[in-house]
């Protein structure tokens, strides 16, 4: 399951901190690395950061935006140094492990690292599923993103192989008792369909009056996190996607059907 993961740095300034991550994920069995918008890449630097993990340097792909990055995966789970105002699913790098030993073999999982001086957008962590938060130092809280990389990398490791992965008597055990995989009959939706889905939602909250944009508040929040946290599969989003096109259309007949005050013949005697 560790091919179905990938790490995402978004507009990393040190290209140093690239080629340290590239060599932290090696370690821990990871190859799949995206980089979004770095500040200085190639770079010589990087390259002799990574060390020995040249090929997952040499193999990273630069993509243009956070959804490039995000193509295909179906599990967004975003790494956080604080709270926001509205509290999002939050778990601890061990949280988090356990939580994905519950995912299915399939799960397509992203893991997104922000930049070094202010981390993830509050965009870019409404994109996510899940939040991680490192239980650091309240009085020195700072941790390097390529440290951050491979604390994370070393629990997913854990969580998606196991700590005795490589010994004969536990390959043995997995084979005896293979864990209950749960079998659903759609695929998860992606993260980009989620967020159109969201999207939509979000104009036709506003088309019909109920979200106001000039004084938006907390409200799209809430509904992304409420679908983030359900993760419906693609017929689901389909549904709700057809839904939202039929509010639209009837909405669009109702107001073709009233006759505007200025208009002949509505005006009152």
């Amino acid at each position: 399951m560790l091919e179905n993961v990938r790490v995402v740095m978004v507009e990393t300034t040190h290209p140093g901190n690239i080629g340290a991550a590239a060599r932290a994920m090696k370690t821990m069995g990871l190859a799949d690395l995206r980089l979004v918008s770095p500040a200085v890449y190639p770079s010589a630097e990087a390259t002799a950061r990574a060390s020995g993990a040249g090929d997952v340097l040499s193999a990273a792909r630069v993509c243009a935006d956070l959804d490039e990055a995000l193509e295909g995966a179906t599990l967004v789970i975003g790494t956080s140094a604080r709270q926001r105002r509205i509290p999002w699913p939050c778990l601890t790098p061990r949280q988090l492990s356990a939580q994905l030993q519950r995912e299915p073999e399939s799960t397509r999982i992203a893991v997104l690292f922000g930049r070094e001086d202010r981390g993830l957008t509050n965009d870019e962590l409404r994109r996510c599923n899940l939040h991680v938060t490192v239980p650091a130092n309240p009085d020195y809280g700072v941790l390097n993103v390529a440290s951050a990389v491979q604390l994370i990398a070393y629990e997913l490791r854990l969580a998606l192989v196991g700590e005795d992965a490589d010994l004969p008597e536990a390959r043995a055990r997995r084979e005896a008792m293979p864990l209950p995989e749960m079998f659903w009959d759609e695929p998860p939706a992606s993260n980009q369909a989620v967020a159109g889905f969201l999207d939509h939602l979000e104009q036709v909250m506003t088309e019909s009056g109920f979200l106001n944009p000039e004084q938006p508040g907390q409200v799209m929040t809430r509904m992304r996190r409420l679908f983030l946290r359900a993760r419906p599969d693609k017929m689901e989003i389909s549904i709700l996607r057809g839904t939202l096109v039929a509010i639209q259309k009837h909405a669009a007949r109702q107001a073709a059907d009233t006759p505007r005050d200025d208009e002949p013949g509505t005006r009152q005697r």
